[in-house]
């Protein structure tokens, strides 16, 4: 009951953020909170195979990339009239990109979780990475779409009933689906299925002795992680009307693995603290100094060595 009561606070005083900050004079805070928020959602979906599943992957943020970059690729043959591969026509209409999105960050997802899942430890972490780098590079490569230079959007997707040119509004938004995703995880940790998942993370062997196919459970955990990251993406593209094959680097992976990790591996709400206290520290240190990174780390290392489970582990023992 305390739980619920104090998750009913938080997610009220979410939802009037947009308020209390134009209230206070400070709209740009909306921004940096729908940053927070689509971080929150790449994260958590990382959490799932990290923290449930013991799937330490180094290359999650290629499907934020992919989602973003389905987006703006649709959104490019829209502007220009031109159907993709003579095909598929481009759209700006959000409940389409956003679906789409979702669709091909998972197939990709599954299609290198049927490989990568044949290694265990430091060969999955590297052959994780690699795929990330080859999306990274071939993005790069592609100068229909901006290559290297990236790909602007001149403006947000369209939704029945909203202007996601308002900010309030495209917040508003990534908050319902932060909230619908979280919704489906917690669903997902508490089924047979994220019973299995937590079993095989613990000892995967003993699993596998009783007669339980681990490999299938992993490669699902694995394409709905990459799904929601793709999620992530999509709505990070329509916050930046931009996208960029930095969204698929390997920064961008251990960035979102340190938000797992500075909230709290295998908690809830932990990621999403984690994306709120990382972007926060960058804002607040970068307005210091240049070199903000600096102190950044000292910072992370803080956390790790004396709160072993995260700012989530922080507030239990609280």
């Amino acid at each position: 009951m305390r739980n619920a009561v104090w998750l009913g606070i938080l997610l009220a005083a979410a939802v009037a953020l947009p308020w209390a900050a134009e209230a206070a004079g400070q709209p740009a805070t909306i921004g940096l909170a729908t940053r927070i928020l689509c971080l929150g959602i790449a994260a958590a979906s990382l959490n799932l195979i990290l923290g449930h599943g013991g799937m330490v992957s180094f290359g999650h943020a290629a499907y934020y990339g992919l989602g973003a970059y389905t987006v703006g690729i649709l959104w490019e043959h829209f502007r220009l009239g031109e159907p993709l591969w003579g095909l598929i026509p481009g759209t700006n209409q959000l409940l389409i990109t956003l679906p789409v999105s979702v669709l091909v960050s998972g197939v990709v997802a599954a299609a290198i979780g049927a490989l990568s899942l044949r290694t265990t430890g430091v060969q999955f972490i590297m052959i994780t990475l690699a795929f990330a780098q080859m999306l990274f590079f071939l993005f790069v490569g592609l100068k229909a779409y901006g290559g290297d230079d990236g790909l602007l959007i001149r403006r947000r997707n369209i939704v029945p009933g909203l202007d996601l040119r308002e900010q309030d509004q495209l917040y508003w938004l990534c908050l319902g689906l932060l909230v619908a995703w979280l919704t489906l995880q917690w669903r997902i940790v508490g089924s047979r299925f994220g019973r299995v998942l937590e079993g095989i993370r613990q000892n995967e062997r003993r699993m596998a002795a009783i007669g339980i196919a681990t490999y299938r459970y992993k490669l699902a955990a694995f394409t709905i992680a990459g799904m929601g990251c793709g999620l992530a993406g999509a709505l990070t593209a329509n916050y930046l009307r931009f996208v960029s094959p930095d969204l698929m680097a390997w920064q961008k992976s251990g960035e979102i693995m340190v938000m797992v990790i500075l909230g709290g591996v295998g908690t809830l709400l932990g990621p999403v603290i984690g994306a709120a206290a990382l972007v926060g520290l960058e804002y607040a240190l970068g307005g210091v100094t240049e070199h903000w990174q600096f102190f950044l780390g000292p910072i992370l290392l803080a956390v790790v060595l004396f709160a072993p489970g995260g700012i989530m582990g922080l507030f239990r023992r609280g």
